[in-house]
């Protein structure tokens, strides 16, 4: 009988340089190592072929296949085995639990977001004089409510509340005020879209309190939830879903990539040992946030994106019509869309899920786009 398994757990045990090297790779582009036992030789021929469409590296001996696969290719050879080999429930079980296995999952709340294969598209509402956007624009609870309509048509799947900027050279608010910036127009938002997931962005506890009482469903926090250990308890008796930033505002950072794999690592222990669950967490790399604003430091972050795969957190690609694109390129706010959907190009196709937009329409189109090129396979 035909057996299939994910063998990429062999590679972790061999410390040669080719292993370690094919197990690097496969983690930063979600690749799957699969071996195929026990097959009949016209199953062996029909799979070289499928793979083959599927542009899979194959290697076969005897009766054994091994096989390496993009994920959406893995979901397409899953979903057509029946029709292409025959059923085998079997085979087909052993498929879906691997599928199974690299889902990316974020929860938030009751709902359960599979990003394994797809984006969250999370639109900014700034309720903010000073938002270096959009900052004054809705002040209002009719101009807001009627922007979050134009987003939700649009395709959002996240509305995010902000009642303080942390832009570079901020002015913060007390907590006083940021309740009375936001939390009226959460449960404004709760009322006339009750089914429409809404965050807040904020590092202060007394908002979260707040926030989370008006029935917000994510709270996003610069700071990584890490200044204050009342946090922690806060979140860990709540079902919330978290953001985590890494702040780098006052670190000295000499080797970007692993200084920010080894970060993420102790913040997730952090918050899993505070008893939230690891489901509940995304990850946010904090691009703007490094002690030389929109500087080099940044495009590292933009290309690095890939190098944090290995936690199968769901990663946030923050990067909206930010700074960057006025130093680098001279651009205008008002003129950096273009490049904006250039760069959440490269780091969507590197692993980023969860897309934070100031502009959901031509981010629906960007990921549908991409989405449908990454799962293009002509399979005739």
């Amino acid at each position: 009988m035909a057996v299939v398994q994910d063998i990429t757990t062999l590679l972790t045990q061999r410390n040669d340089f080719t292993s370690k090297s094919l197990l690097q790779i496969i983690k930063k582009q979600r690749l799957i190592a699969l071996e195929f036992s026990e097959m009949k030789p016209d199953s062996l021929n029909k799979l070289a072929h499928r793979v083959a469409q599927l542009d899979g590296l194959w290697f076969a001996e005897d009766t054994h296949a091994q096989v390496l696969l993009t994920l959406p290719a893995l979901r397409l050879l899953t979903n057509n085995w029946d029709g292409w080999f025959g059923a085998d429930p079997e085979i087909t079980t052993q498929l879906s639990l691997i599928n199974e296995q690299f889902a990316l999952i974020w929860q938030v709340k009751n709902r359960r977001f599979d990003l394994s294969n797809k984006a969250l598209i999370y639109a900014i509402m700034n309720i903010t004089p000073d938002s270096f956007f959009d900052g004054g624009k809705y002040q209002t609870e009719a101009a807001v409510l009627e922007h979050v309509a134009e987003m939700v048509a649009a395709g959002a799947d996240v509305i995010e509340v902000n009642g303080q900027t942390t832009r570079p050279g901020y002015a913060e608010v007390t907590p006083e005020v940021e309740i009375e910036r936001t939390i009226p127009y959460i449960k404004a938002i709760r009322q006339r879209y009750p089914d429409v997931v809404i965050a807040i962005d904020t590092y202060k506890l007394p908002v979260m309190e707040a926030a989370i009482a008006a029935g917000v469903d994510i709270i996003n926090d610069v700071n990584s939830f890490e200044d204050d250990p009342a946090k922690l308890t806060l979140l860990a008796n709540s079902n919330v879903g978290l953001l985590t930033m890494l702040n780098a505002r006052n670190k000295d950072i000499t080797e970007l990539t692993p200084e920010m794999h080894a970060a993420f690592a102790d913040n997730l222990a952090l918050l899993t040992n505070a008893g939230i669950a690891y489901e509940r967490i995304a990850l946010d790399q904090g691009i703007g946030y490094s002690k030389v604003p929109h500087g080099v430091q940044d495009y590292g972050m933009m290309l690095n994106v890939d190098a944090f795969n290995d936690f199968k957190r769901p990663m946030m690609i923050a990067i909206s019509r930010k700074g960057y694109l006025g130093n680098l390129l001279g651009l205008a706010k008002e003129d950096r869309l273009p490049m904006t959907l250039v760069a959440e190009a490269l780091m969507y196709v590197r692993g980023g899920r969860i897309l934070r937009v100031h502009d959901v329409a031509e981010t629906r189109q960007l990921v549908t786009l991409l989405d449908t090129i990454a799962s293009g396979y002509w399979l005739g």
